[in-house]
């Protein structure tokens, strides 16, 4: 989403322009942190259901990310600097928006600012974890080893989105039909036997009673149903865009029963291999745990860990402070860091944790996608056979009383 700002710089020089983020309070924080005096931050013009579909026409797969992170990894080992790599890229990427992305992010380089910084500014494309990684690296000077690891990480999530994605094809064709046919049913066909079911008195289950209103409604403000439909598909959108909508989303990935054991894995996942990565650079556990909290993406984690880091600050193990939160942090996870500071290998201990959750993510989404073809199937199949039924049981009643 792109906000319109005013701004001063240290010297007073004033500054205007826009800035993508996903909400006001990210743009704020996205120009505060280029030491600019923010002076006015407003959502340009423009529509929200215009920029949802904007953002869904223009969007960069995980693919494309880890394309671009796994190239900039090996151009980065190769000792080219940033910027030429950043050029390289450019020329070779074919999603328009990303290569367009990278075109900005070369030129803020060469205005001044740092890559994290750059990245900041191209919000709707590099996610915060992303950024938070970058700028880590930054301090550690291992920008390549981040690359690969981002790399690593947008490629897990992108099989696992495309494992969801291609189970439900088959499934999705089959909804779509059924939706169709209904569709014709209720419009075309419910509405010409209704006269016969009331002209011969035959008893109409509620079921019957049912789809022939629905039928008789559709055929009337049919149009209005679908656009009523898209409307709400894009207040809902437009919603989980805001903050509140998108920390009541985060917090049902953890919460709710199916999600959490998709989610928690990934997340845990994402929290020990970029904690080893961190302290591989040398960064200290308070500084590494502050980054942890903006790279997690998920706002009932980064409150988590904000209170971790001031636990450890004051000197409590890690371990147990992470034990006071069973629900965000299962108990594997406290106790393999538990024995890591005990015998001194805490990075060894995070590259393993990370290495269990990673595999059980695999396990759990597998699993899920074995699961869903056959739920639909037996769903759809139950109300093709309602559907069916609400027109043959009252027919059959008819012809008997016929008889």
């Amino acid at each position: 989403m792109k906000f319109k700002y005013q701004a001063r710089t240290k010297e007073g020089e004033l500054q205007a322009g826009f800035v993508d983020a996903g909400n006001r309070d990210a743009a704020v924080q996205i120009l505060t942190s280029h030491d600019l005096f923010v002076l006015s931050v407003t959502a340009a013009e423009g529509s929200h259901w215009y920029d949802i579909v904007s953002d869904i026409l223009k969007r960069v797969r995980s693919k494309d990310l880890a394309i671009f992170s796994r190239q900039l990894a090996t151009l980065l080992d190769a000792r080219i600097p940033l910027n030429s790599a950043l050029t390289t890229l450019q020329q070779q990427t074919k999603n328009e928006t990303l290569k367009e992305a990278i075109g900005q992010i070369a030129q803020d380089i060469d205005g001044g600012l740092s890559f994290s910084q750059a990245l900041e500014h191209q919000g709707t494309i590099f996610p915060s974890y992303y950024t938070a990684m970058v700028r880590a690296s930054e301090i550690t000077g291992n920008l390549n080893e981040a690359a690969l690891f981002l790399a690593d990480y947008t490629e897990r999530e992108g099989n696992l989105a495309s494992k969801a994605t291609s189970a439900m094809i088959y499934p999705g064709v089959l909804l779509g039909l059924f939706t169709i046919v209904g569709f014709i049913l209720l419009t075309v066909v419910f509405p010409q036997i209704e006269p016969i079911f009331q002209e011969s008195n035959v008893s109409i289950p509620w079921y019957t009673q049912t789809f022939l209103a629905a039928g008789t409604f559709l055929q009337k403000w049919w149009p209005a149903v679908i656009v009523a439909a898209l409307f709400l598909v894009v207040l809902i959108a437009d919603y989980f865009r805001s903050a509140e909508g998108k920390a009541l989303w985060d917090e049902g990935t953890i919460r709710l029963p199916i999600l959490k054991k998709v989610y928690i894995p990934l997340l845990m996942a994402r929290f020990g291999n970029a904690m080893a990565l961190l302290i591989h650079g040398g960064i200290p556990i308070e500084q590494s745990l502050e980054i942890m909290s903006a790279m997690m993406d998920s706002a009932p984690y980064s409150e988590v860990l904000k209170i971790v880091t001031e636990d450890v600050r004051q000197g409590q193990m890690l371990s147990e402070s992470l034990a006071r939160y069973p629900d965000y942090f299962p108990e594997l996870v406290s106790q393999m860091i538990g024995v890591g500071e005990k015998t001194g290998k805490t990075e060894e201990m995070f590259s393993r944790t990370a290495g269990i959750y990673t595999r059980e993510a695999n396990q759990v989404m597998d699993n899920l996608v074995d699961l869903i073809q056959p739920v639909l199937l037996i769903g759809m199949g139950l109300l093709v056979g309602l559907l069916f039924a609400s027109i043959l049981v009252p027919l059959y009643s008819l012809t008997a009383s016929i008889q």
